[in-house]
Order: C-alpha cells, then sequence, then structure tokens
C-alpha cells in the first residue's frame, strides 16, 4: 500500500508515525471499550498455589543459552477467599497459603533425567500461583482466571458479603477488577 496517496494525512498534516500513533490509539481505545462490567453478590476467589522441583540441564550450565529444564515432584494447595486451607504450611507476604514442599529428588532421579555428556543443577523449588474468580451471572455460573489484585480485593470482601462489580477482559474471557459495591 502507498500511504503517499492517503488524502487524509497530508490534508490533516500528519506524517506516517502519527498516522500510525493515532491508529494504534483508536485499536487500543477500541479494546478497553469492549470490557464488559458484571455486579454479583455470588463469587468464590480461588489461588491455586504449587511448589515444583525443577532441575537445569546443559553441556555448559553458566554459557548454555536454552538449557533444559526437567519438573520434578510437585504439591498444591487450593486458598479460597483469602482464608487457610487445610493442609497449609506457610502464609507469604502476599497473603497466599503454601502447601509442604514435595519430597526433593534424589540424585539417582536427577541422573536418570540427563543425557549424555549434560551436566545438572541442583534442584531448586518453583513457586507458582494461578487465580481464579467462579461467579453467578443470573442462572449460570462461570469460572474465569484473574490475577493476584482480584484475588485479595475478593478475599477483603467476602467475609461482610459485599455485592461486587467485577470489570471483564477482553471477551468476557477473564477479570480484569474487582470492586467492592457499598
Amino acid at each position: 500500500m502507498n500511504f503517499k496517496n492517503l488524502s487524509f494525512s497530508s490534508y490533516l498534516g500528519l506524517g506516517y508515525r502519527q498516522v500510525f500513533s493515532l491508529l494504534s490509539s483508536f485499536s487500543v481505545a477500541l479494546a478497553l471499550a469492549g470490557c464488559n462490567s458484571v455486579t454479583t453478590d455470588q463469587y468464590e476467589a480461588t489461588a491455586k498455589t504449587t511448589l515444583t522441583w525443577q532441575v537445569k540441564y546443559s553441556i555448559n550450565l553458566a554459557n548454555d543459552k536454552d538449557p533444559r529444564f526437567e519438573e520434578f515432584a510437585s504439591t498444591s494447595l487450593i486458598n479460597r477467599n483469602g482464608e487457610k486451607p487445610e493442609g497449609a504450611a506457610n502464609e507469604d507476604e502476599k497473603g497466599l497459603w503454601w502447601p509442604l514442599p514435595p519430597p526433593r529428588p534424589s540424585i539417582n532421579e536427577i541422573e536418570q533425567r540427563q543425557k549424555l555428556q549434560e551436566k545438572h543443577s541442583r534442584p531448586e523449588l518453583l513457586r507458582t500461583a494461578e487465580y481464579y474468580l467462579t461467579y453467578k451471572q443470573g442462572e449460570q455460573t462461570l469460572t474465569l482466571p484473574t490475577n493476584h489484585q482480584v484475588y485479595r480485593q475478593v478475599a477483603r470482601a467476602y467475609p461482610y458479603g459485599k455485592s461486587l462489580q467485577l470489570t471483564l477482559g477482553i471477551n468476557d474471557g477473564s477479570v480484569e477488577k474487582a470492586e467492592p459495591l457499598r
């Protein structure tokens, strides 16, 4: 496409970068305008916390740009609305409860996965959290992915039974924001 022939660009006195910036801003505005809001008084926030042992394998552990990783045993725990779940080992600074760590892989297990000429690192314990919000909309119950901020907002509102206004993400595929209603 020949941008020199676009009459609105020259008519408005805009350069190519300004036109691109304008179109980009318009696209972002359209995407944000596509976010819906929902009000609900029936909801549950969950955070699945997982501890997993991982070992790095490589011919050169210090300088390999593309090492291979292997995961070993893992344990998980479901947090609900910020309350301490049964079997929780400890709480972190973000208000998430974590399970007891899984058994550390033995040297035999680590070496069994090692390929010819590879070296292995020490096992590292990874911590991951996945957040979801389940809410009722009419007769339908929906569960969508969310983030830590929404999880904590719901955890603070839940004990008081406050209704929430939820801001949904693009195509209503996630919960981006939760605000308690007064």
